[in-house]
């Protein structure tokens, strides 16, 4: 397959795929032309080893997945393809766009660069969420369309989950929500959603993504 790579607004090293030579060409034919090309799927991921390696080491537990989150999706060649205009692209980095809870009940978007050492990520993140905590505003500052959009429900041990939508909004971006853990016999499960562009991916990738993820939740690194 051919490539043609070029830079996206934010500088971020994208690919533009051959979609004639691509072997999802008539998937991403066939759903691309849906008034809703997403699906869902909810699973539990098992995060017992992940909160006591957060509490112990005084992480929020919040980044922590957060961190795990991103770095499986970006283990995941399905996870970086976007769709702008008629054109497929691969981008080499996925970052995160996660919604921010404020003191007031409300929240707001934010924008964070993944970077793979944790502590990085946590120090570049910093400001960001600060900077939404004490805004007013709902939307970044900075976003882009490599990003996947997070989002947090704490008080929700859901079994499914859907998302407002913009259908005359062109959207490609994978949404990953996350809920309440709850503990049962010892062991701490909290439900992820993740939802995506049929186009892009199929439930074998969101297969990988839990996989992965669940693989690193499960690394006392």
């Amino acid at each position: 397959m051919q490539f043609n790579i070029s830079l996206s607004k934010n500088y971020t090293m994208r690919k533009e795929l051959n979609i004639h030579e691509w072997s999802r060409k008539e998937h991403f034919n066939f759903f691309s032309k849906f008034s809703e090309p997403f699906y869902g799927i909810t699973a539990k991921i098992d995060c017992s080893t992940a909160y006591k390696k957060s509490k112990e080491n005084g992480y929020s537990f919040f980044m922590y997945y957060l961190h795990k989150s991103l770095k499986a999706a970006n283990s995941i060649t399905a996870f970086k393809y976007r769709i702008e205009g008629d054109k497929v692209y691969e981008y080499d980095v996925i970052n995160a766009s996660p919604t921010i809870n404020r003191s007031n009940g409300t929240f707001g978007f934010s924008y964070l660069d993944y970077h793979e050492d944790f502590n990085t990520f946590c120090d570049q993140a910093a400001p960001r969420i600060e900077e939404v905590k004490n805004s007013k505003s709902l939307m970044p500052a900075l976003s882009g369309e490599n990003v996947i959009h997070f989002s947090s429900l704490p008080w929700i041990d859901f079994t499914s989950l859907s998302h407002a939508r913009h259908y005359d909004f062109p959207d490609s971006c994978p949404k990953i929500s996350f809920g309440k853990m709850t503990t049962v016999d010892g062991i701490q499960n909290m439900p992820v959603s993740v939802h995506v562009h049929h186009g892009l991916a199929d439930g074998l990738h969101v297969g990988q993504f839990f996989e992965k993820l669940q693989e690193l939740m499960d690394f006392d690194d």
